[in-house]
């Protein structure tokens, strides 16, 4: 039996689990705990509306390590997927450890009171769930995640070694609000308003945010200005690929976007030190993700299609000499709502971090310790983008990005 507990309940999991329900081959039971248990309740009458499958939903506080261990215990699942906020990553592996169970996340873990993420404290996690015989996955989303099994996919069939790197993320749907995220607002305004950094010949080199900007045309969006930003999977991209020498992220953003961020930082919304405000302390923008559109509830009025892949450079496998090959998926929000009621940007994440459940569950991929998505096969992971709504496709470049 491949029962499963996923923590969380935005619109990544719902996707999650939505796609685990219409896989019940390999997920045999499902199980949904989050701090708001009417909001697991709300994704699996979902579910059961449109698969027939029942979830099973608790509440839980996932900060708190005992009490997640004994639900854990309780559920006794062969695998815990987390789908909440970067900030619990730390405690929810602490309490797998404890009840003895693998591990997978989307996001590395994120300090409260600092805008730096980095996965040097999942990492230390390594001798402790090895000495257990226990799996920690990290980072199967999107981004991270496929980019990074884009990039090896391409250094196993492709390329000899990678070069340069370039992961490019448009998001060219159009959601009809006046200003609203796709993802958790207070992580996406995190990573926005963070300082830009790229690996460049061995070393980061950190520029202001938002001020590197490129315009590219995104097949089925069409151009686009991206700014160079700084995300996770090139960290351990870096790490797994000593031989590259330049690394970079880039993620587009309308001027409506970016206008309505550069007021909200002007005026401190986006302040993550707490405030003192009618007695009690808040923090701005805790605040701010409270009054903005759940991106949950964006599905019904999201029209456009995503683009997310990589660029890379390098030797080629056959001896040809230097080839680039650029490596994609195109999403559309309109059939990510009509599959599983929520947009692309919630599909794209969800989609993958059901697969790499999967891989874990059938013994696919299979490690005692914590291992990023570039130390697993990428072949039978990038078969199960195909067949589970997020097709990829891979053409030859005459060269690598020229900026």
């Amino acid at each position: 039996m491949s029962k499963v507990l996923v923590i969380g309940a935005g619109g990544v999991s719902s996707v999650c689990v939505h796609k685990m329900a219409m896989n019940a081959g390999i997920f045999s039971e499902i199980h949904l705990a989050s701090r708001t248990k009417s909001k697991c309740d709300s994704i699996a009458a979902s579910v059961k509306e449109r698969t027939g499958v029942t979830v099973s939903t608790y509440e839980i506080d996932a900060e708190e390590v005992p009490a997640l261990t004994r639900l854990i215990q309780q559920i006794g699942p062969k695998l815990v997927v987390n789908l909440a906020l970067p900030y619990q990553d730390l405690p929810i592996m602490d309490a797998c450890l404890a009840a003895g169970v693998d591990y997978l996340d989307t996001a590395n873990y994120e300090p409260k009171d600092e805008a730096k993420f980095e996965y040097k404290w999942q990492w230390a996690y390594q001798d402790r769930f090895k000495e257990k015989g226990l799996m920690a996955l990290l980072g199967s989303g999107f981004d991270p995640g496929v980019t990074s099994v884009f990039a090896m996919w391409l250094k196993k069939h492709k390329l000899k070694t990678i070069r340069t790197l370039d992961i490019l993320d448009c998001n060219g749907g159009d959601h009809g609000q006046a200003f609203a995220t796709n993802f958790n607002p207070e992580i996406n305004i995190r990573e926005v308003t963070a300082p830009a950094r790229h690996w460049n010949q061995g070393e980061w080199v950190e520029t202001p945010a938002m001020t590197i900007r490129q315009n590219f045309d995104f097949e089925a969006v069409g151009p686009k200005n991206m700014y160079l930003m700084y995300h996770e999977e090139l960290e351990s991209l870096a790490k797994f690929l000593p031989e590259l020498e330049r690394g970079r992220f880039w993620m587009t953003f309308g001027d409506a976007y970016i206008n309505h961020l550069t007021v909200l930082q002007n005026v401190g919304m986006t302040g993550i030190e707490p405030i003192l405000y009618q007695g009690k302390e808040i923090v701005p923008l805790q605040f701010l993700a409270a009054v903005l559109p759940k991106p949950e509830t964006l599905g019904p009025t999201t029209t456009g299609k995503t683009n997310i892949g990589d660029i890379a450079t390098g030797m080629a496998l056959d001896g040809s000499g230097e080839k680039t090959y650029y490596i994609y998926n195109i999403c559309d929000h309109e059939e990510a709502f009509h599959e599983t009621g929520n947009q692309a940007i919630s599909y794209t994440t969800g989609v993958p971090a059901m697969i790499g459940a999967a891989m874990m569950l059938t013994g696919t991929w299979r490690g005692e310790g914590v291992f990023n998505m570039e130390q697993m096969d990428p072949d039978p992971y990038m078969d199960m983008l195909n067949t589970q709504g997020l097709p990829w496709q891979v053409k030859e470049l005459a060269g690598p990005l020229d900026f």
